[in-house]
C-alpha cells in the first residue's frame, strides 16, 4: 500500500469510529445517573453499562491490535459487571474514561502497522488458531460500537422518547 493510501485508510478508520462513538454519546446526552442506570426493556442492559462496556471493550481490542491476545487479556474484567452502572459510578466519569480510551485508540490507528497480525485469544466464538490484523481489529471495534449504539438508542427511546436519528 502506498503511503497516501495508508494515510487515507487511517483517516477513514478514525472517522468511522468517531461517527459510531457520536451515536452512542448522543444516546446518553443529558441523562441523569439514575436514568443511565435504568433497565426499561426486557434486556439487562442500561445506558451507563453500555458506555462502560464499550470503553472496556475498546481498550481490550486496542491492546490486541498492538500486542496480541496476551495483551488483550492482561486486564481481567468481570463479564457481568461491565454491563452495569454501579451506584458509586457516574455517567460523566464513564464517558471521560471512554473518551481517553477513544483518544488512545485513534493514536494507535494513526501509528500501528495495520497489517500486523496476531492470533486471537481462545474463545468459543473464535475458531482455533484464527488470526486478525490490526486493521481487522479496528473494523471489528467499529461494528461493536455500532451494535451497542443501536442498543443504546432503543433503551433511550424507551426512557424518554429521544431518538438518535429522527
Amino acid at each position: 500500500m502506498t503511503d497516501m493510501t495508508t494515510e487515507q485508510e487511517r483517516a477513514d478508520l478514525i472517522e468511522s469510529l468517531a461517527a459510531q462513538r457520536r451515536f452512542l454519546r448522543h444516546a446518553v446526552d443529558g441523562l441523569t445517573d439514575e436514568q443511565a442506570r435504568l433497565r426499561p426493556t426486557a434486556s439487562d442492559l442500561c445506558l451507563g453499562g453500555i458506555v462502560k462496556h464499550v470503553a472496556l471493550m475498546e481498550a481490550a481490542w486496542a491492546r490486541f491490535a498492538s500486542g496480541g491476545a496476551e495483551a488483550m487479556q492482561a486486564v481481567q474484567v468481570d463479564w457481568a459487571s461491565q454491563f452495569r452502572m454501579e451506584d458509586d459510578e457516574q455517567l460523566d466519569d464513564l464517558l471521560a474514561i471512554w473518551e481517553g480510551t477513544a483518544t488512545a485508540t485513534d493514536d494507535l490507528v494513526r501509528t500501528l502497522d495495520l497489517d500486523q497480525v496476531h492470533e486471537l485469544p481462545r474463545a468459543p466464538w473464535f475458531p482455533p488458531g484464527a488470526t486478525r490484523s490490526a486493521r481487522r481489529a479496528f473494523t471489528h471495534l467499529f461494528g461493536e460500537i455500532a451494535q451497542h449504539a443501536g442498543h443504546a438508542d432503543i433503551i433511550r427511546e424507551t426512557i424518554d422518547g429521544q431518538k438518535t436519528m429522527a
